[in-house]
């Protein structure tokens, strides 16, 4: 084997193992919940439109306040020391986008090679130095408003706390756009979907009140379903985070409930 391969798969080795070492610590201190997690959303023109540059520069913090009552009304609700859970902020518009996600049948090679370039650019275009052991850095890119038109699917990162959304750029999306930024931001603290491949909530997990009598319609969505199921094979995307709640499962994904707490 040639010695410059030898030395490069030797680098690549300690990448990943500073890289799995500062994720652990990362991940131990994001998930105690002793003090609120810092949550910045970062807009993206995702078109390079001058709409969507108008719509991202009429943006403020107030536009996410719906999250924070949110993740303060659910922690409340699970007794969570930190009150609120989590504090969201807007930050400074970016110009760079991130580097492209990868396919949904890709390897994991490929998929953990993204995820390095991923922290990487993120390491380098978010605008501050503080420390990003509870920080959670969302990249929202904005998109314009068509017909029928269907956004790439957002993502949030169980290792790294980073996430991107993809949104649309209409006040009267901000709603549902808050609704898929609350998503993933769970996903970066180790929240798993609630929903099979056709995007139908999975029972009993998926649905807000699994226990209800007679079971549909339901009124509410979980939020890792994100869908209020209308009958076993049909449901809508909730309105607003107002019809949204964390499950226990959810709830014991992120550390907010142990198991033998459970029902």
């Amino acid at each position: 084997m040639p010695w410059f391969r030898v030395v490069r798969i030797t680098l690549l080795l300690l990448i990943f193992v500073g890289v799995a070492f500062y994720s652990k610590t990362q991940r131990l201190k994001s998930r105690s919940w002793s003090e609120p997690l810092e949550a910045v959303v970062y807009p993206i023109n995702g078109e390079g439109s001058p709409l969507i540059e108008r719509y991202i520069d009429s943006l403020d913090d107030e536009v996410f306040a719906e999250i924070d009552e949110f993740f303060r009304r659910e922690g409340e609700y699970y007794n969570v020391s930190a009150s609120p859970p989590i504090k969201i902020s807007l930050g400074p518009k970016l110009n760079e986008h991130p580097p492209v996600s990868p396919k949904p049948d890709a390897n994991i090679l490929a998929i953990a090679w993204w995820g390095l370039r991923f922290r990487y650019w993120a390491y380098r275009h978010t605008p501050d130095d503080e420390s990003n052991l509870r920080r959670i850095r969302i990249f929202t890119h904005y998109h314009e408003v068509q017909p029928e038109k269907k956004l790439q699917h957002s993502l949030g990162l169980d290792k790294g706390l980073l996430a991107i959304v993809h949104a649309f750029a209409s006040e009267r999306q901000q709603a549902q756009n808050n609704i898929v930024i609350a998503h993933e931001l769970l996903h970066t603290v180790g929240a798993t979907d609630k929903y099979d491949k056709n995007g139908e909530p999975i029972f009993p997990h998926g649905y807000a009140g699994p226990e209800h009598q007679p079971l549909y319609p339901q009124s509410r969505a979980e939020i890792m379903a994100a869908r209020i199921p209308l009958s076993n094979n049909s449901s809508r995307m909730a309105d607003s985070l107002k019809q949204c709640i964390i499950g226990e499962k959810t709830a014991q994904e992120i550390n907010w409930l142990k198991p033998e707490s459970a029902n």
